[in-house]
């Protein structure tokens, strides 16, 4: 499995091979819990007018809506958008008027009490039980559950220097893990880790619609910041997507300048 730095990507190539168009969202296409921005909105939209787009992300739908669907432009063409919260644990199209719902996998209400359970109490065996927050720690996404040790609205500065090696991460993570051996424990963003059923992950979400859309794994691209085998970006590489690595949402734009570029020049 090889993930690629997009600047050293054949563009003319994955234009040409690629049938659908995968994205992270937080650090991705937009800083955490934004809005995408302007320039990114711009390119994003006119990637919808070229070719079949899917928005995979471990966050829930109203973080997603909020951080993409409200900021298209009014002429985006939704229908090319697939959209899947959570990992791929729930599945949106656009109906022509509304984001309507295809499926979800939500947790129980006890596996949901356990899940939380065991994320405080090892947050605060291990110290990570942050007096200072913003907003909640643990958030019921539904068919996840997520811990953010500096709450679910921490300014993006505080999250990036909470946790700069991953090590306090990777301690919650393999102490949830011996309680919770049925389910899928793993880092998510600067300061998360996310709980989900075994199997509901980015690769989940790849091979649920690469089988929706009647095609090959390897021919969707998958972009995003978490590409290193801990990352949770990087199963969509495991289930057969080509991984496409970008730092922050500026690697994005100056991705989606040269997909688009290829997309406008007409065939020879």
């Amino acid at each position: 499995m090889v993930v690629r730095s997009w600047s050293e990507l054949d563009f003319d190539n994955v234009c040409s091979n690629a049938k659908v168009f995968g994205f992270d969202l937080d650090n991705t296409l937009a800083s955490s819990k934004q809005p995408m921005k302007p320039a990114m909105i711009e390119r994003f939209c006119a990637l919808l007018d070229h070719t079949v787009v899917a928005l995979i992300s471990g966050g829930g739908m109203a973080v997603v809506t909020s951080q993409v669907l409200d900021v298209l432009t009014p002429n985006a063409r939704r229908g090319n958008l697939h959209v899947m919260p959570t990992s791929g644990s729930r599945y949106y199209r656009w109906d022509g008027t509304q984001w309507a719902l295809v499926y979800a996998h939500d947790l129980s209400e006890a596996t949901v009490a356990a899940v939380s359970e065991s994320l405080e109490r090892h947050a605060r065996e291990l110290g990570l039980w942050e007096q200072q927050v913003w907003g909640p720690r643990i958030e019921n996404r539904g068919s996840q559950i997520t811990f953010s040790a500096l709450g679910q609205f921490a300014p993006v500065a505080a999250k990036q220097a909470w946790d700069r090696d991953n090590t306090k991460k990777q301690a919650l993570v393999e102490a949830v893990k011996a309680d919770l051996l049925h389910m899928r424990v793993r880092a998510g963003g600067y300061t998360s880790v996310d709980v989900s059923e075994c199997g509901i992950d980015k690769a989940y979400a790849v091979r649920k619609l690469t089988q929706t859309l009647g095609i090959r794994a390897d021919e969707m691209v998958f972009v995003g910041d978490r590409m290193t085998p801990t990352g949770n970006d990087y199963p969509a590489v495991e289930a057969g997507a080509i991984g496409v690595r970008v730092e922050n949402p500026q690697d994005t734009v100056q991705l989606l300048d040269a997909l688009l570029a290829r997309f406008d020049t007409p065939a020879r």
